[in-house]
């Protein structure tokens, strides 16, 4: 798997850059790989149960996870359409063949017609589970958004507008689930409710939040939610998110208040984390270690504005050097973008043109942002971009193809940006999601 595209607009010049380059993609691809479904399901996978098992998958790995449980469950034990069923929802262009399981493409970050639909049969096939069924649940990232499902009066349009404004607005992703919990049919543990015939509802999870907390990722579908309709409500005011009818609806109703703790529901439910951010940022500091460079882990958890946290790695990358130290930078996270301008990009890569401009060029540093799951920002289309690649000659090269890089962060068009260097990481799908991986090397 290439990170980026095959080869920048003109050559960069410093003695070394190619080989940093090389390395940062290569580091990348093994965290990527640390946390793909093939490597991290299999050891999870549960014995058949005495009645059907029903699996049910959403997210960017939604796909990749059901096609290796199909595999697994047919080729191993020999499992046929009469023992197994079920639907795995991925963003589009993430989908696998998965026999047995249907398999449905939708959208993200904004949901479509096509998610509804799949959430509705999700929801339908998990209330008909039995009592020696076994509901498998194989969760993502993205899932939210492919689990679509609103609840009340509330159209797709509306729920697509306040998702739109909520990504606007700088919200983080608790804000953002803690909101779509209180507006849908399935999440905030409300999948657990539809499926509570069942011998028992087993989530495997791949986390791609920071704290890998079980009621953000995929906003929580099978597990009792904390968050309360007076905090939705509280988010939508202090984002200034225009809510319609329907929604002011739902969050002033107690009685669409999502299940807690002790509720019935989750007597049965067991849930357990297979990949988790810090895993795919090990397996890059691994790689770095074997290059000679010494890791630096800086937080699988970081949050806050991309260009800030920019900032900031780019004053410890040059400390770094003073120091004469040679250093792998590792980071993780999910930060966040508070639109301004009128361009394109997304975090990961008005990071990385944040970093360049931090730096100033200084020579014997690079670094690589990218969003594991393959997609950072964009329009939803699965040829968007994961990110972008700095390098000492990134400004120079910027400013002799006419780019104007402080006017570009300004007006978040990161994405022209890099596009126009050839410094675009552009890995494709794959198929899992263990949100950002951010490496600088210094040396």
């Amino acid at each position: 798997m290439s990170a980026t595209t095959p080869a920048p607009t003109g050559s960069p010049n410093e003695t070394g850059a190619t080989d940093l380059r090389s390395l940062l993609n290569g580091f990348l691809t093994e965290a990527i790989a640390a946390a793909h479904p093939a490597r991290c399901l299999l050891p999870h996978l549960p014995p058949p149960p005495k009645g059907r098992l029903v699996i049910l998958g959403a997210g960017k790995a939604g796909g990749s996870m059901a096609a290796v449980a199909s595999r697994f469950y047919r080729e191993e034990h020999g499992l046929g359409a009469d023992r197994i069923t079920g639907l795995a929802v991925a963003r589009h262009g993430y989908g696998e063949e998965a026999p047995l399981i249907r398999m449905v493409e939708a959208g993200h970050p904004v949901p479509d017609a096509a998610g509804i639909e799949a959430t509705k049969e999700a929801l339908r096939i998990a209330t008909e589970a039995g009592p020696d069924d076994e509901v498998l649940v194989l969760l993502s990232g993205g899932g939210s958004a492919n689990w679509i499902a609103p609840a009340g009066d509330l159209t797709l349009a509306e729920k697509q507008a306040i998702t739109r404004a909520l990504l606007r607005s700088g919200a983080p992703i608790n804000e953002i689930n803690t909101v779509r919990k209180h507006i849908s049919r399935i999440k905030g543990g409300r999948l657990a409710l539809a499926a509570r015939n069942a011998a028992r509802i087993l989530t495997l999870a791949i986390s791609d939040v920071p704290f890998d907390d079980p009621a953000v990722i995929a906003s929580g579908p099978t597990v009792p939610d904390p968050s309360t309709l007076a905090e939705a409500r509280a988010i939508c005011e202090r984002r200034g998110i225009p809510l319609p009818a329907a929604a002011k609806a739902l969050l002033n109703d107690p009685n669409n208040e999502t299940p807690k703790a002790g509720d019935p529901a989750f007597a049965r439910a067991e849930y357990r984390i297979i990949a988790r951010p810090i895993d795919a940022l090990e397996a890059a500091a691994a790689a770095a270690a074997k290059a000679g460079y010494e890791p630096v882990m800086l937080g699988s958890d970081l949050e806050g504005e991309a260009r800030e946290v920019a900032a900031e790695h780019a004053r410890l990358a040059r400390e770094a050097k003073a120091q004469g130290r040679k250093v792998a930078l590792i980071s993780g996270g999910e930060l966040t973008v508070t639109i301004r301008g009128e361009g394109h990009g997304g975090p990961n890569q008005e990071y990385a043109l944040a970093l360049a401009i931090a730096l100033e060029a200084e020579p014997g540093i690079a670094g690589i942002a990218a969003d594991t799951d393959g997609t950072d920002g964009g329009r939803g289309e699965a040829t968007d971009p994961a990110g972008g690649l700095v390098d000492a000659t990134t400004l120079e090269r910027a400013r002799a193809a006419g780019l104007d890089p402080a006017a570009m962060l300004a007006d978040n068009d990161s994405t022209r940006f890099f596009a126009t260097i050839g410094d675009l990481v552009q890995p494709g799908p794959t198929r899992t999601n263990v949100n950002d991986c951010r490496i600088i090397l210094v040396g």
